[in-house]
């Protein structure tokens, strides 16, 4: 008798994606998609705490038929607590680009075990 993958349950991969970093950004998850997020470089750090925006990615993964469709997006994250897609700053697109690699390495070992895969969006943003 053959082995089947058994496909996880959506807090089955709740709990998967959390157990990743705090890249997930659970509360804005559903059945369909899940968000993640990484506030990788401060754009100016001479600011007090409450007042810093950040260079960073995010990226939505929708779920698909044996896996997801990966979108990830580069840009500020804005002190209205939102995400404003442009061109990274030169001196934080080595940073962003490391944590955005090192998350997405995490990603696709995390799903291994479920046998499911992840195939980039033709919109994502490149990985350069």
């Amino acid at each position: 008798m053959s082995e089947m993958t058994k496909s996880p349950t959506h807090y089955r991969l709740l709990s998967t994606f959390k157990a990743i970093g705090p890249y997930l950004r659970e509360q804005e998850c559903s059945k369909e998609r899940f968000l993640f997020d990484c506030l990788a470089s401060c754009v100016d750090d001479s600011k007090s705490p409450e007042e810093r925006e950040f260079w960073g990615w995010w990226l939505t993964l929708a779920v698909v038929e044996g896996g997801f469709v990966a979108k990830y997006h580069k840009g500020r994250y804005t002190l209205a607590g939102t995400w404003s897609e442009e061109a990274v700053d030169a001196t934080a697109v080595q940073e962003v680009v490391k944590t955005q690699v090192n998350f997405h390495e995490k990603l696709l070992t995390a799903l291994e075990p479920f046998s499911l895969s992840v195939t980039l969006d033709q919109e994502s943003e490149e990985f350069v």
